[in-house]
């Protein structure tokens, strides 16, 4: 930790504190997340797992998730050393809206960023287990939505997730979550849903102020419709981000090939990702175009064969 200078501290989770810092040699800002490997110890947890998971999770590399820098142990604390967002968290910017609706050209750009992210994510076989507005950050003046602070608290606290966020009010657990059932993916899609809905409507899309009755909505995926002002796309989207079957709700890659958001996923991805994906289109084309002209020369192959005519014996 002898390369960083603490500025301050910006927040405090179950397994330690969140730090603003500087490197002291190029000066640039960060983010430090000092994890108390004796509390991880004290829920029965095995840190040298959670630790693997937190690395891994935390290399993920893509425009639309926090960077990692750096980790580093000492003593029984474990550091990791992130990229700073200095335009804070998205729950953060859904309340400076004081009721006032986003435009949807402008809650799409997030969306399609988040789900970008995500994908990037799901293409690992991992699951981010803690999508919610307070975990994606805001960079270049609010322009860029990057997804953060996945495998951190989440992974070291899987074993206990329940019972856990049910201390506090479970607004984006999925209904397989909340009845006990096994999960996967499609856990991260529901509450992709639930940020899409917050970003239209500015509140949470399930509310109570008893836990009993809001597990119930959840489970039962009722919910106020948005604003007619949206689109038609927009508002189906939301619909079938909240299916309660899990069966039933998009992937991530059948979310990101919805006609309404092409354009602006290509404008997110990277040159090279679209070079590689109209080379791969030509090559398709190719194959396709090669299995036509073979099947056409069979074709006539088969019709420019004479079968010779074989005299009846009398």
């Amino acid at each position: 930790m002898d390369k960083y200078e603490i500025i301050k501290k910006i927040g405090e989770g179950s397994f330690g504190k969140i730090f603003l810092a500087k490197g002291k040699v190029d000066n640039e800002q960060c983010v430090i997340k000092e994890i108390d490997l004796i509390k991880v110890n004290q829920q029965n947890l095995d840190d040298n797992t959670s630790q693997k998971e937190v690395i891994l999770l935390a290399k993920m590399k893509h425009a639309n998730i926090v960077t990692f820098y750096a980790s580093l142990q000492e003593k029984n604390k474990l550091y990791i050393v992130m990229e700073y967002c200095d335009g804070g968290d998205l729950m953060k910017r859904i309340n400076m809206q004081h009721g006032v609706l986003f435009d949807e050209d402008q809650i799409l750009s997030w969306f399609v960023q988040i789900s970008l992210g995500l994908k990037h994510i799901h293409d690992k076989k991992i699951l981010h287990r803690d999508v919610k507005a307070q975990n994606i950050f805001l960079s270049n003046n609010g322009k860029v939505a990057k997804l953060g602070d996945f495998g951190i608290a989440r992974q070291l606290n899987s074993t206990m997730e329940f019972a856990h966020t049910c201390v506090g009010t479970p607004y984006y657990l999925s209904p397989e979550i909340c009845e006990n059932q096994p999960y996967n993916n499609k856990t991260d899609i529901w509450s992709l849903g639930c940020v899409l809905y917050e970003l239209c409507a500015l509140k949470h899309p399930f509310e109570d102020n008893s836990l009993h009755q809001l597990v119930l909505k959840i489970c039962r995926g009722r919910f106020h419709p948005v604003s007619p002002n949206y689109s038609y796309d927009l508002r189906i989207l939301i619909s079938q981000l909240f299916k309660i079957s899990p069966r039933d709700r998009p992937s991530i890659n059948s979310i990101l090939r919805k006609p309404f958001l092409q354009k602006l996923v290509l404008r997110y991805l990277p040159p090279e990702v679209i070079f590689i994906a109209h080379l791969d289109t030509r090559v398709l084309h190719k194959v396709k175009n090669k299995k036509r002209r073979e099947m056409q020369e069979q074709k006539h192959t088969r019709q420019s064969i004479t079968v010779p005519f074989r005299k009846r014996q009398l």
